[in-house]
């Protein structure tokens, strides 16, 4: 087929943005459509080392970020482990970080265009796309206008069961702790990440099992237990992709003229909901396959960059939120462990980082498991032992 050189790129977020930028690096003409352009994206906006790592341009500018080193995990009993990040987590506002990757696409020369675009024909050789300006064509279309829209050609919406919903507020304070909270039977979890100059705290679980109501009386249960101040706090609410195993394998991410890239084709990790990062490479590979001419390629790109990866998460996350392991539940055992083992705080410090893939962390949590034991029995015996020679003293 003829090399497409006139791409149209739907969504300004993470992954339109770094694809419009690499295309037009590679004199592709391309035009990307957003509603909003920059704007707050209900999430965390953490970016994990691996992130950093592979678009070091992140943190070279000047703009506003907050790194994070210390990390709680807070279980459904209250019990609470802390563990340092030797590599910090790094925090940006979404208007911020999308602001930064809409320049740089910009900058490489892409016709950034702040509108929407209400319809979609990929039927023909080209793509013809409807906005208010009329009817507009290019040779290829990348869909990167999140987990739900109207736009997405044969690839169905995907259902409640791939979906996760999240509810938090933006609230007015300073902390340099990151908090993840986890409750008996939420299939999700509770966060609280700083930011400059506020927090961000938020829920996220299965939109299919769990609502809106439930999801918002934990998120008040939380923030009260934290004794946060709610003084000028903005809730906010969002729907993100947390596939299946059988979505991620199955799905259809490109056409003859049309690709899905980040949360629109549900690039995300379904244990931790990490997005960006996935977002920002899956437009990066879609770009690589569309200058190299072969878009039918893009499927497998991924699939050797990270789609293994996120099938792997996908498996471990029922385990991970509705398993049982030595007779309690696998995240409060994972707390517990936290608690006293200094073994496996690293090991978490390392799936924190992404520097722990999840096809080896099976093995290092084996490996690991007989100095993790004897260390939290050396530490929850060591103050019994200490007890009577302080009754003496």
């Amino acid at each position: 087929m003829p090399q497409a050189r006139e791409v149209a790129i739907i969504g300004g977020g993470p992954a339109g943005s770094i694809c419009a930028e690499r295309l037009s690096r590679s004199g592709f003409a391309t035009t990307l459509y957003d509603e909003h352009l920059a704007w707050e994206k209900p999430c965390g906006g953490g970016l994990t080392q691996k992130a950093l790592a592979a678009f070091p341009f992140l943190l070279a500018g000047a703009q506003p970020k907050k790194p994070v080193n210390d990390v709680e995990l807070i279980a459904s009993d209250g019990a609470r482990a802390r563990f340092h990040l030797d590599s910090p987590i790094v925090i940006f506002a979404r208007t911020v970080l999308n602001g930064l990757l809409l320049d740089r696409a910009a900058a490489a020369g892409c016709d950034v265009i702040r509108g929407r675009v209400t319809r979609l024909e990929t039927e023909g050789e080209r793509a013809r796309l409807e906005t208010a300006g009329g009817w507009r064509e290019a040779d290829f279309v990348v869909i990167a206008a999140g987990a739900r829209n109207s736009l997405l050609p044969c690839a169905q919406n995907l259902p409640p069961e791939d979906l996760e919903l999240t509810l938090g507020y933006y609230i007015p304070a300073e902390e340099n702790l990151l908090k993840v909270k986890f409750v008996k039977g939420l299939e999700g979890y509770l966060w609280s990440f700083p930011r400059l100059g506020h927090l961000s705290v938020g829920i996220c679980a299965s939109m299919h099992k769990h609502g809106s109501r439930q999801l918002r009386a934990l998120l008040d249960a939380f923030v009260k237990d934290e004794r946060l101040d709610m003084r000028g706090a903005q809730l906010y609410s969002h729907v993100l992709p947390s596939p299946r195993r059988e979505t991620l394998c199955r799905r259809q991410v490109v056409g003859h003229n049309w690709a899905l890239a980040g949360d629109a084709a549900a690039w995300v990790d379904p244990v931790t909901g990490e997005g960006i990062y996935y977002a920002m490479r899956s437009g990066e590979i879609l770009a690589e396959a569309l200058i190299a001419n072969a878009p039918e390629e893009y499927p497998a790109r991924v699939q050797a960059a990270f789609r293994h990866e996120l099938e792997q998460a996908a498996k471990l996350s029922q385990f991970f939120y509705h398993g049982k392991f030595l007779g309690g539940t696998v995240t409060s055992r994972m707390i517990a462990f936290a608690r006293h083992s200094a073994t496996f705080r690293q090991m978490l410090a390392d799936v924190f980082a992404g520097s722990q893939s999840y096809r080896t962390l099976k093995t290092r949590l084996w490996s690991q498991l007989g100095i993790t034991l004897v260390e939290t029995a050396g530490s929850l015996l060591r103050p019994a032992a200490n007890a009577p020679a302080e009754a003496e003293a």
